[in-house]
């Protein structure tokens, strides 16, 4: 049996999920087409995701294609989870890009375009929605081919658009006429060629061709059975008793009921069923296959099962690779329980649910008892709170969002307590040295002392230590890259009294490093110097070039910086930098300047220092080592 991942993208309310009930409906795996409207469709199990008529999370099943078993992967199409399509595209073989035929090309398509095109995925497209008023589906392909992609390849032609009879006339056989098809073929498998299909998932026009595309248009998975276990975690769920299930795309060989993982041990494992596309129990999910496990008890999404693929499937282990990396959320919000007896609840709720996604971002403030979490967008509340909600029972509300800053070093310092003398109540003595690094390169941790001289337990205590105070600097944000030194240190050895019980008063401990650290590192740090760093996100704004003179000015007035602007016929593109702070608001201030007409796309590309206004000040989760006399009162009385 070969295997077809295929994932399905577009911009929101383009029919991806209706698509997906009628492809099920044409392979015969489901009796009746659901509807977004009704809540019934197949894919979206999330109850906000039925109330709401988006794709949050990706969804799953399968449907037979001739010899082909096809996964099918619906997933989100809404910006605020770009993550979520960022990491599923990685597990996928093709994809079907649905755009609609009135509405058009949308921002988001053109990201997730660009997305595929930059992981080389095969793609079809689909110009969804031919039988609504308003379809245009000759404008939209010529939106296509300059918008998305020049190699797009129109493979038929709607009669009646707008209309309930609208049907697709299909050129495929002229094409095979003329000795095209193949080569055609060919080129879409190795993603040089995008074919384009029309027709409408709601009265099924278009279809049949579509399905045979895809058959015929797109890879199959490569057979690598043989090589070692190597495969992908893309989806975590929980179970009815809370226990954690993964969706696991397999690259290379098997994985077994039994096998033993550093995140568990598999206690069951089941694959989806091409018949009705529902998991059914099985005892090894094999190269190509999605498979649902069970056992995986510290599982989380991103985790690479067994080994990696190695030199017997570069080309899988290129892509899976190229997948894994997406921005990092740049904006956070502070959420608190409506009734105070469910702070702990909550709490807890989040740390499971941050467990199983490593995007989500979970900081918690003891001082003022706040939780703070890190996203991507403001629709990604609601999903929480709903989850919070329903899942848990927890009611949350959340306060304004607020820009995720960082601080860059500025120079070099040096800290330095010696055991007793002066304040220092702690048996240790650390002395460390602090400079820039890089962006991008991280904490890197080196010694100036004598290899030997610190017992590994108390070194291990101190690098650890440097790590995690490094998450609040000055500021109080995060210190993403330094170059931290050892360059002293000295401690009590081991002291028992006559009858041999061992005396703390006169032993140094690592819990002696852990609290001083802190200390010296922020001496070290006040010396350095920081700056806050804000995100950025680069935007193209493409607008009628008759309203450039309209638009500069509201750009400035958003921070946003254009630094190109190119003029073509009617249409101008400007492109630039603009704050993540102030792109949500941009966004929503582009379509009644431009009368409908601009459209804006932005991603993070990197944190600058913050110019003009108050620099950013963020509260510290524990106790504040920039306050020496506080911090110490603090952490003498177990605070």
């Amino acid at each position: 049996m070969r295997y077809l991942n295929l994932g399905i993208l577009a911009h929101v309310d383009a029919g991806k999920t209706s698509l997906t009930e009628r492809l099920l409906h044409a392979a015969g795996v489901i009796d009746e087409i659901g509807s977004v409207d009704r809540g019934t469709t197949r894919t979206d199990s999330l109850e906000l995701e039925r109330r709401r008529g988006i794709t949050i999370k990706a969804a799953v099943t399968a449907f037979p294609l001739g010899g082909t078993t096809v996964n099918l992967v619906d997933t989100p199409g809404h910006p605020d989870f770009i993550a979520e399509v960022e990491r599923t595209l990685g597990v996928l073989d093709g994809v079907v890009l649905v755009v609609s035929a009135v509405e058009g090309v949308q921002p988001q398509t053109r990201v997730l375009m660009r997305a595929v095109r930059r992981l080389g995925l095969p793609t079809v497209l689909f110009v969804n929605k031919a039988d609504r008023a308003g379809a245009d589906p000759a404008r939209v392909l010529a939106e296509i081919s300059a918008k998305l992609t020049p190699a797009a390849f129109p493979l038929g032609r709607i009669e009646g658009a707008g209309t309930r009879a609208a049907r697709f006339v299909s050129d495929v056989p002229e094409l095979r006429r003329l000795g095209l098809w193949s080569q055609l073929a060919a080129d879409s498998r190795r993603g040089a060629a995008h074919p384009v299909y029309s027709g409408s998932a709601i009265t099924g026009a278009g279809i049949p061709d579509l399905m045979a595309g895809i058959e015929h248009l797109l890879p199959r998975s490569a057979d690598h059975t043989a090589t070692p276990a190597a495969g992908r975690v893309f989806k975590v769920e929980r179970g009815a008793a809370g226990e954690r299930i993964a969706y696991v795309r397999m690259f290379a060989g098997a994985l077994k009921t039994r096998d033993r993982l550093p995140s568990g041990r598999v206690t069951g494992i089941s694959v989806l069923s091409a018949a009705d596309g529902a998991p059914v129990p099985a005892e090894v999910v094999s190269a190509g296959q999605i498979g649902v496990v069970h056992g995986l008890t510290r599982v989380r999404i991103g985790d690479r099962l067994g080994a990696r693929a190695g030199q017997e499937n570069e080309e899988e282990n290129e892509q899976d690779t190229a997948a894994t990396y997406f921005a990092p959320p740049t904006l956070e919000t502070v959420v608190e329980p409506r009734e105070q007896a469910d702070r702990g609840p909550m709490f807890a709720a989040l740390t499971q649910l941050a467990e199983q996604d490593p995007l989500i971002g979970l900081r918690y403030d003891r001082d003022r008892a706040q939780t703070s979490l890190s996203l991507y967008g403001e629709v990604q509340k609601e999903v929480i709170q709903t989850t919070l909600c329903e899942e848990y029972g927890v009611a949350v509300d959340f306060r304004e969002t607020r820009p995720i800053c960082v601080e860059r070093i500025l120079g070099v310092g040096e800290g330095l307590d010696v055991i007793k003398r002066g304040d220092n109540p702690f048996l240790a003595t650390v002395g460390l040295r602090i400079a820039p690094a890089p962006a991008g390169s991280g904490v890197s941790f080196g010694l100036e002392i004598e290899l030997g001289s610190l017992p590994p337990a108390f070194l291990t205590a101190i690098e650890e230590t440097v790590r995690a105070t490094l998450a609040s600097g000055l500021h109080g944000w995060e210190i993403p890259d330094a170059v931290v030194t050892l360059t002293r240190s000295g401690y009590w050895a081991r002291q028992s009294h006559a009858h041999g019980t061992f005396d703390k008063s006169m032993s140094s401990t690592a819990g002696d490093f852990r609290s001083l650290t802190p200390l010296v590192l922020m001496e070290a740090l006040a010396k350095a110097r920081t700056e806050v760093c804000e995100p950025l996100h680069r935007f193209r704004l493409e607008v009628p070039s008759a309203l450039l003179g309209t638009v500069l000015p509201v750009l400035a007035a958003f921070r946003a910086v254009p630094g190109s602007t190119t003029v073509a016929g009617e249409a101008a593109v400007l492109e630039g930098m603009v704050p993540a702070a102030r792109v949500h608001a941009l966004g929503r201030r582009i379509p009644g300047l431009t009368g409908g007409e601009g459209v804006l796309e932005s991603a993070f590309d990197h944190f600058a220092p913050v110019s003009g206004g108050e620099v950013p000040e963020r509260a510290r989760w524990d106790a504040n080592p920039l306050d020496r006399k506080e911090y110490l009162m603090r952490v003498q009385r177990g605070v």
